[in-house]
């Protein structure tokens, strides 16, 4: 933890983290509003490009290529991102996907 300047200032911080995770709260609560924050969300569950491939071949969902689903189109969303996904719920899986490249993890 940083130091700060007196009590103050790390309350204020502390109140800015907790309205920032009961946000993030709010946004893993709602619903899919498209089959691409479908796919999304399950990569936040998963936290695995494989396993949301699995999830999305499972339903028969093929790529914009018409072929089978991939891990890379998984990541290719996650990092493009899409007219059809929140921005928030965007920003949540892209930090899924950084904590999992700093612990060293793939898939």
């Amino acid at each position: 933890m940083k130091s700060y300047e007196n009590i103050a200032e790390l309350i204020e911080n502390l109140e800015l983290e907790i309205k920032a995770i009961n946000d993030e709260i709010t946004t893993l609560k709602a619903e899919p509003q498209s089959f691409n924050e479908q796919v999304i969300f399950k990569y936040i569950e998963t936290g695995s490009t494989g396993k949301t491939k699995d999830f999305v071949r499972s339903l028969g969902v093929k790529s914009e290529r018409g072929s089978l689903f991939s891990s890379g189109d998984v990541s290719k969303l996650i990092k493009a991102g899409s007219e059809d996904i929140s921005a928030e719920l965007l920003a949540i899986a892209r930090k899924v996907a950084n904590m999992k490249n700093k612990n060293g993890k793939q898939r």
